[in-house]
C-alpha cells in the first residue's frame, strides 16, 4: 500500500497517525508512506525520529473574530491545497488518512478533488472544525467515541477506537518506577498535567504534598518542563516525603504506565485510549481551554462506565485532590472495579480496525 497520512499541531493528532503506520509496516512490510505536516508544529520533530519520509506545506488556522489575517489564512490554505496536490501526484498514493490539525484538512482535501479514496479519524468525542469540514467529502470516517457519530454522515462512519490503544495494550509491568527512586511492591499513583504540565493540578499538588508524604501510597508528580524550576522553589526539602517524586518531564511514559495502580490527569483523546487500553482507573481533570469543552466530554465517557472519577478544575485545590487519590489509593476493590470497567471500554486492535478500513476503501 501506498499511503500518504496527514495530522500535526498536538501529540493528540500525531501519535494515532504513527500507530496506524506501525500496523501498516507490520502487515505490509514493503508499503510506501509519506507523512505531510507543518515545518513549525510538533511533528516536524516526532515523525523524522521514526524514520519517516516527511515533507511539509504551510498553513495557519481561522482566528474565533473577524480579522483581516482570516483573508490570510483562506490564501494559504488555497496554496496549502495546491502543494499537496502536487505532493500527491509525485507520490501517487492509494488512499491518504488524515488525523488531524489544519494540516490534513488541506492534504486529504486535495486528495478528495483528485478521487483519491480518503479517510479521517476523529479521536475526541467532540469533532473538530477540520474533520466536520472534511467529512463531506471523504470515503470513510473513523471514530474512537461514539458521542461523534453524530456529528458525521452516518453511512461513512466505523467506530475504530483510537490506534493509540494498540501501541501500549501488550506493554506489562516491568519495575521501571524503581529508575525514578520508588518502590516497586507499594502502591504508585501517577499525577500528570500533560506534556507541557498543567498549572491548576502544579498548585493543588504544591499544597497537598505536605499531607501526601503521611501516606502509604506513593506518588510520581510531573509538572512539565515550563514548570518545574517554579514548583521546586516552592517545596522545602522537608515537605517531599520519600514516597513522593517529582519530575519535568518523562519522555518514556508509555513504558511506566503499566507500573501505576491510578493516574489522575488531563483527558484528552491519547491519554484516554491509553489507561482504557491497560485498564488504569483514573481521576480526570479535564482542560477547561480546549475547544467546545472537549475534554469533559471525554472524561465523561468514561465516568459513565465507572471507568473514571471526574474531578472539574473549578473544584481542585489541596484538599479535594487529597479527598480524591485517598478515596482510590486506599480501595484496592474500587481500583480493580474501576480498571475493569476502563479495560472493558479499551480498543487494543484499534489499529487494525482502521487499518482495515484503510483496505476497504483501497478495494474499491
Amino acid at each position: 500500500m501506498r499511503l500518504m497520512i496527514s495530522g500535526g499541531g498536538t501529540g493528540g493528532h500525531i501519535y494515532p497517525a504513527l500507530a496506524l503506520i506501525e500496523a501498516l509496516k507490520k502487515r505490509e512490510p514493503n508499503s510506501e508512506i509519506l507523512y505531510v505536516g507543518t515545518e513549525k508544529g510538533l511533528e516536524s520533530r516526532i515523525v523524522p525520529e521514526q524514520n519517516i519520509e516527511f515533507k511539509t506545506i504551510r498553513i495557519q488556522g481561522f482566528k474565533r473574530s473577524l480579522s483581516l489575517e482570516n483573508l490570510k489564512t483562506i490564501g494559504l490554505f488555497l496554496k496549502s491545497v495546491g502543494d499537496a496536490h502536487k505532493m500527491i501526484k509525485d507520490f501517487r498514493p492509494d488512499v491518504v488518512v488524515g488525523t488531524g490539525g489544519y494540516v490534513s484538512g488541506a492534504v486529504v482535501f486535495a486528495a478528495s478533488l483528485q478521487h483519491i479514496p480518503t479517510v479521517i479519524h476523529e479521536q475526541n468525542s467532540v469533532v473538530g472544525v477540520t474533520n466536520k469540514f472534511l467529512s463531506h467529502f471523504v470515503t470513510k470516517i473513523g471514530i474512537s467515541f461514539e458521542d461523534a457519530r453524530k456529528d458525521f454522515p452516518a453511512k461513512k462512519v466505523v467506530f475504530t477506537g483510537n490506534p493509540r490503544a494498540t501501541q501500549v495494550a501488550q506493554m506489562q509491568p516491568n519495575s521501571a518506577l524503581s529508575e525514578y527512586g520508588l518502590k516497586s511492591d507499594v502502591p504508585t499513583l501517577l499525577i500528570f498535567g500533560g506534556s507541557r504540565g498543567a498549572e491548576k493540578i502544579n498548585s493543588a499538588m504544591v499544597a497537598a504534598l505536605p499531607e501526601l508524604k503521611k501516606r502509604d501510597y506513593q506518588v510520581l508528580f510531573v509538572t512539565g518542563n515550563v514548570h518545574y524550576k517554579k514548583i521546586m522553589a516552592q517545596l522545602d526539602p522537608e515537605t517531599l516525603g520519600k514516597n513522593c517524586v517529582v519530575r519535568p518531564y518523562i519522555s518514556e511514559m508509555p513504558r511506566l504506565l503499566p507500573d501505576f495502580e491510578a493516574i489522575l490527569g488531563r483527558a484528552g483523546a491519547t491519554s484516554l485510549a491509553e489507561i482504557t487500553a491497560l485498564g488504569i482507573p483514573s481521576i480526570l481533570v479535564p482542560s477547561p481551554y480546549v475547544t467546545n469543552d472537549h475534554q469533559t466530554k471525554n472524561a465523561n465517557s468514561l465516568v459513565r462506565k465507572g471507568a473514571a472519577k471526574l474531578l472539574p478544575e473549578s473544584e481542585l485545590t489541596g484538599k479535594t485532590l487529597l479527598k480524591a487519590t485517598d478515596a482510590l489509593m486506599n480501595d484496592q476493590s474500587l481500583r480493580q472495579q474501576m480498571g475493569d470497567a476502563a479495560r472493558k471500554m479499551g480498543r487494543p486492535h484499534a489499529a487494525e480496525d482502521l487499518l482495515n478500513v484503510l483496505e476497504s476503501v483501497v478495494k474499491k
